[in-house]
C-alpha cells in the first residue's frame, strides 16, 4: 500500500511537497517545520546545522504523481524540480492527464491503484478542478496542503466557512466538484471517501488556522540547506506576473507600468513568469530589458544565483517567500501594488481586494518597501 501520495501539477506545488518530505512530514522535526504558535527561530532565520530528515513520511518514501500540464515552460520546469526531488529519495512519476483520451485513460489507469491504496494524501491544488475530480477517490483520512501560491490565502477561509473552492479570480455559480471538494478537506465531514481525520496545511504564508486544520510553517529549510547564500549583484531585477494572461489587468497598462519601473529603478532584467505570453514578453525585450525564462521556480533560481542587490515584483508569491528564502542575504524585496485603473473591466472588487492584501501582508510580516503605484504607470 501506497503511505504518501502527493498530487501536483505546477513546479512551485513540487517544491513545496520536497520541502515537506525534507522537513519529515508531520513526524519530522519541529526545528525544520514547527506548527503555528509553537516555539522556534523567527520566520525567515537560519536554522543551525542538522542532518537532512529523510523524504519520507512515517517511515515511507514520498511518491508524487505529476499530473502533466500543457504548457511547455511549466513542463520544462517541473521536469527539472523532479530531479531535485528524485535526488532526495522522493519517488517522482509524471502522468500525461491532458493528453488526449488515450493519455487520460492511460495515466488514469495507472493512477487510480496508487490513489486508492494511499493513507496519506498531499494535495498541491485544492483549486484544480482536475484534484477536485480525483478527490471522491481517495480514501485517505490524512490529508496534506502544500502551498500553490498566493491562492493559500484565499483558501483558508474558503475551507473555515465550507464555502466551494474556487479560484479568487472567477466568478459565477461553483462547479458541483468544487463544493464537494471543501466537504471533502473538512476534519471530520468526508465525503464519498469517507471522513477526513486529520488535514494540515503546509504554506510559507502563516495563514490563521481554520478550525480543526494544523498549520505548520515552511521556512525553505531544504532551499536553503541545498544552496549556498547567493551571489549579489549590483543592479535591479523584475520579477513578472501573468495577472494579464488570467485577465486581471489590462496588458497595456501593465507593460506601461513595466517601463517605468524599468526606468525609473535602472532595471535591466526581468524575470518572466512560466504563463506569460510570447508576445508580451517581445514587447518588454523591445523596451531594453534582457527578459530570463527561469529554469526552475524563481525561490531556487533566487537561491542559485546571482541574484540583483534590489528585486521588485508586484503582488504575487514572491513577495512572501523571497525574503525568506534570502534572509541571510543583503537582497532587498520591494513590492509594488496594482494601481486600480490597471484592472480589466471584468475584475471583481474581490479581485482588487486580494492583491491589496497579498502586498500589505508581505509589507507587514517581512518588512518589505514600496514602490508607489504612480510610479509604475499607474492613473
Amino acid at each position: 500500500m501506497t503511505r504518501t501520495l502527493a498530487l501536483v501539477e505546477s513546479p512551485a506545488q513540487l517544491l513545496n511537497l520536497l520541502e515537506w518530505a525534507c522537513a519529515g512530514g508531520p513526524q519530522g522535526d519541529p526545528a525544520a517545520a514547527a506548527p503555528r504558535g509553537a516555539a522556534g527561530s523567527a520566520p525567515g532565520a537560519l536554522p543551525g546545522p542538522r542532518v537532512p530528515a529523510p523524504p519520507s513520511a512515517g517511515g515511507s518514501p514520498v511518491e508524487a504523481a505529476v499530473l502533466l500540464p500543457r504548457d511547455p515552460a511549466t513542463r520544462e520546469q517541473l521536469a527539472a524540480v523532479a530531479r531535485l526531488a528524485r535526488g532526495e529519495g522522493v519517488r517522482v512519476t509524471p502522468y500525461d492527464v491532458r493528453a488526449g483520451a488515450a493519455g487520460l485513460l492511460r495515466s488514469g489507469s495507472a493512477l487510480l491503484p496508487r490513489l486508492l491504496g494511499a493513507r496519506r494524501l498531499v494535495i498541491g491544488d485544492p483549486f484544480s478542478g482536475l484534484i477536485q475530480r480525483l478527490l471522491p477517490l481517495s480514501r485517505a483520512r490524512d490529508v496534506v496542503l502544500v502551498d500553490d501560491g498566493t491562492a493559500t490565502m484565499e483558501l483558508v477561509p474558503l475551507l473555515a466557512e465550507g464555502r466551494p473552492l474556487v479560484r479568487w479570480h472567477r466568478d459565477g455559480v461553483p462547479p458541483r466538484a468544487a463544493v464537494a471538494a471543501a466537504r471533502r478537506l473538512s476534519p471530520g465531514a468526508g465525503g464519498d471517501g469517507g471522513p477526513v481525520q486529520r488535514v494540515e496545511l503546509f504554506s510559507s504564508l502563516t495563514p490563521p488556522p481554520p478550525p480543526g486544520i494544523t498549520v505548520t510553517e515552511n521556512r525553505f529549510t531544504w532551499t536553503r540547506r541545498r544552496f549556498a547564500a547567493p551571489r549579489v549583484e549590483d543592479r535591479v531585477d523584475l520579477i513578472g506576473s501573468s495577472l494579464a494572461e488570467t485577465g486581471v489587468v489590462d496588458t497595456e497598462r501593465y507593460l506601461d507600468g513595466v517601463r517605468a519601473l524599468a526606468e525609473r529603478l535602472g532595471a535591466d532584467r526581468y524575470f518572466a513568469h512560466r504563463r506569460e505570453r510570447p508576445d508580451k514578453l517581445e514587447r518588454i525585450a523591445a523596451a531594453g530589458l534582457e527578459v530570463v525564462r527561469p529554469d526552475l521556480p524563481l525561490e531556487l533560481v533566487a537561491r542559485r544565483g546571482p541574484v540583483a542587490a534590489t528585486v521588485v515584483s508586484f503582488p504575487s508569491t514572491v513577495v512572501h517567500t523571497l525574503p525568506m528564502v534570502l534572509a541571510d542575504s543583503p537582497v532587498k524585496v520591494l513590492v509594488c501594488d496594482i494601481d486600480p485603473g490597471w484592472l480589466s473591466p471584468s475584475a471583481s472588487n474581490h479581485v482588487r481586494d486580494f492583491l491589496t492584501r497579498i502586498a500589505a501582508t508581505a509589507r507587514e510580516r517581512h518588512g518589505l518597501e514600496s514602490v508607489p503605484v504612480g510610479v509604475a504607470g499607474g492613473s
